[in-house]
C-alpha cells in the first residue's frame, strides 16, 4: 500500500477510535493488512515520501499531535521509514516487509490508493 494510504487508513482509526491507544495499536495492524493487499506502489520513492509526509502534517496541523486521528496516521505510516532510514541490518524489520510473499505486486493500482487516501483524509480534515 502507498504511503499516503497507510497515513489515511490510521488517521481513520484514530477518528473511529476516539483513542490515543487504539490509535497507537492498530496502526501497525491496518499497515500489515494494508502490505497483504495486492497492490502497485508508486515508483517514485521521493513523491511516495513527499506526500506521505504531506498528508500526515496536513492532519497534524488540523488536529494537533495527541490526536488519535494523528497518532493513528503515523503508527500506520511509520513502518515505512524502513524503506528510506539507513538500515541496521541487511534484511527488512517489520514482518509485512520482511516475510517473502506478504508484500506483493498487483491488484489495486496506485492511482486508486491515492483517490482512496484523498477521499479519507478530505473527510479527516474537513471542518466540524
Amino acid at each position: 500500500m502507498i504511503v499516503s494510504l497507510h497515513v489515511a487508513t490510521g488517521g481513520a482509526a484514530g477518528a473511529l477510535t476516539r483513542s490515543r491507544w487504539a490509535a497507537l495499536a492498530l496502526g501497525p495492524v491496518l499497515h500489515t493488512l494494508g502490505d497483504a493487499i495486492p497492490h502497485r506502489d508508486i515508483p517514485s520513492r521521493k513523491f511516495e515520501v513527499g506526500s506521505g509526509v504531506a498528508c500526515a502534517l496536513a492532519l497534524l496541523a488540523r488536529h494537533g499531535p495527541l490526536s488519535p486521528i494523528t497518532l493513528g496516521a503515523l503508527a500506520a505510516s511509520v513502518p515505512d521509514l524502513e524503506h528510506v532510514l539507513p538500515r541496521i541490518s541487511e534484511r527488512e524489520l517489520f514482518p509485512s516487509h520482511r516475510f517473502r510473499g506478504w508484500h506483493r505486486e498487483g491488484g489495486i493500482p496506485a492511482w486508486a490508493q491515492l483517490v482512496a487516501a484523498g477521499a479519507i483524509l478530505a473527510v479527516l480534515l474537513r471542518r466540524d
